[in-house]
């Protein structure tokens, strides 16, 4: 048999979530080629039903969710189970941004968003994910994402931003331990630069410029630079890798 980056994936149940957006959906079109069974879950229906429409092999699904209800995520992970089968992956990409170039501009409300989304949902939708793989007794994969201002702080008016997605790198290697003896590995991936919407509200022309300068490699990623790396983690390549964040930012940071 050939070898293949998504080794282990084939007719495997994987929830993404975000899925409508830039990362999220390339995250979802390469699930789709190893031949996974993909449910695609965002806001918006029509984006959604566009998206797997164009994806690779069957079985594919969409769910419309706002994933801030976390007093539903049991209801979420029963209906992904009817949908596709027993859940193998959660790739959690689910994330908003809210940009103030000054610290004085920034609300209560923004840093409740922010975090009910970012963090908060992420860890009620992993806990209740992981209970599912534990029940299924065949083990799993848990992706997070966070980004590159866990460690660099943010730019552009993102310390609320940057603040949510640490704790995600924390949470991380908490539940990694924690999930460990279930066979089921928790890993995040920390873009840098990556050429989508939320990466270009607000952000200055000079800031863009002035990051990608930065870059050893010279250019800010397509989603499709993180796909690769997310289907990785869910392979059986990935078994023995747990509480790791995977810095895929084009030599921006360094660790």
């Amino acid at each position: 048999m050939p070898w293949s980056v998504g080794a282990g994936l084939e007719g495997k149940g994987v929830l993404v979530t975000g899925a409508a957006g830039g990362i999220g959906a390339a995250v979802s079109r390469a699930f789709a080629t190893t031949g996974a069974r993909v449910l695609a879950v965002d806001l918006d229906q029509g984006r959604l039903d566009a998206l797997v429409a164009e994806l690779e092999g069957e079985g594919h699904r969409t769910l419309a969710w706002d994933i801030r209800d976390v007093g539903r995520h049991e209801e979420l992970v029963a209906q992904a189970r009817e949908t596709i089968g027993d859940l193998h992956v959660l790739a959690n990409l689910a994330a908003v941004l809210r940009r103030h170039p000054s610290l004085d501009d920034a609300t209560e409300e923004d840093w409740d968003f922010q975090h009910d989304i970012n963090l908060k949902a992420c860890f009620f939708l992993c806990r209740a994910v992981s209970q599912q793989m534990i029940q299924q007794g065949e083990g799993g994969r848990i992706i997070t994402f966070s980004s590159q201002g866990w460690w660099s702080g943010g730019f552009g008016g993102s310390v609320v931003y940057a603040a949510s997605k640490g704790g995600v790198v924390s949470m991380t290697r908490g539940l990694a331990r924690t999930l460990g003896p279930h066979g089921i590995t928790v890993n995040c991936v920390a873009p840098g630069q990556v050429h989508t919407p939320m990466l270009m509200k607000d952000l200055s022309p000079e800031l863009y410029e002035s990051m990608r300068a930065q870059t050893p490699l010279g250019y800010v990623a397509e989603p499709e630079d993180l796909a690769g790396t997310v289907v990785f983690l869910a392979s059986d390549h990935a078994r023995y890798i747990t509480g790791a964040t995977i810095n895929v930012s084009g030599g921006l940071l360094m660790y």
